[in-house]
């Protein structure tokens, strides 16, 4: 991997261009084969990949270096996971992965108090931060009942779970360090009760955070070029396409796309049940 951004910009100027029978030779190569070279020609190819995809984290406030090493890992996972008899462009099913793998990322790092913990919160994390009503001027807007109850219809929760995770991000800036008396003797960390993970847990945690993306990477490589991209573009884009767009780029109707919608979600909840008979919640964390 490349140590510095020079290295990195590099790399991204020169890095080659695959054609779908390159990338599933190489694929096959390093599968079959364990060929690192073969590896290495194939991630190379697609580092320009991890760097326009953390260019769209970049909201989040972490560091950009941070970012694509993390997506890097991403990218790594894809490789080894990859399955070239599935005839599916590499490029499609690697950003899967860089795009887990920087989320998992904002979310254990963006503060340093755990800002979420259930799916749903992940979610509403991404989406809350995604929303332009959260303005980006050192601090975060704090959010009017009426912005609540509207996202909250919007995305079918309750408001009180919408305010409840805005005030966390609202005040996801303030110091630790900061005094709650004139002779700082005592200061915010002391009334701070660590709630995180244990090593264990988070080892038990990183297994399952791998699992769901295989899963779920290796259902949506099932599906249909149509129902693969309506899924990505309503499901795993921070800010995803509406059912009129998607029904205009498509040429058909709102109900269509919905209709392609709800058949492509049934059929990954198959493809992941028959692996892992109680896993197809999974696509609820999606």
């Amino acid at each position: 991997m490349p140590s510095g951004p020079e290295a990195f910009t590099k790399v991204l100027r020169n890095a080659p261009y695959l054609s779908r029978e390159d990338e599933l030779a190489l694929a096959r190569r390093w599968r079959e084969q364990r060929d690192e070279e073969a590896l290495h020609r194939l991630v190379v190819s697609y580092w320009r990949l991890v760097h326009s995809t953390a260019r769209r984290f970049r909201r989040y406030r972490l560091p950009f270096e941070d970012l694509v090493q993390e997506g890097l890992v991403g990218l790594l996972q894809a490789a080894e996971r990859f399955e070239p008899e599935r005839n599916l462009r590499f490029s499609t099913y690697a950003v899967w992965w860089i795009r887990c793998a920087m989320q998992d990322y904002v979310l254990r790092n963006w503060s340093i108090v755990r800002v979420s913990s259930t799916p749903v919160q992940k979610l509403l994390f991404f989406k809350l931060l995604g929303r332009p009503h959260l303005p980006d001027d050192g601090g975060l807007g704090e959010l009017s009942d009426e912005a609540c109850l509207r996202m909250a219809r919007a995305w079918g929760v309750k408001p009180a779970l919408v305010r409840m995770l805005g005030d966390k991000l609202v005040g996801h800036d303030v110091s630790l360090n900061a005094a709650l008396t004139a002779d700082g003797a005592a200061i915010v960390q002391d009334l701070l009760v660590d709630d995180g993970p244990s090593p264990e847990q988070s080892a038990a945690q990183g297994h399952a955070a791998d699992l769901r993306r295989r899963l779920l990477a290796e259902a949506l490589a099932e599906l249909d070029p149509r129902e693969r991209s309506i899924v990505v573009e309503r499901r795993l884009r921070e800010d995803g396409a509406t059912l009129d767009q998607l029904g205009r780029r498509f040429g058909v109707t709102k109900e269509r796309v919905r209709q392609v919608e709800e058949r492509a979600i049934r059929k990954m909840r198959e493809s992941i049940r028959r692996r892992v008979p109680d896993g197809s919640d999974l696509l609820a964390e999606a």
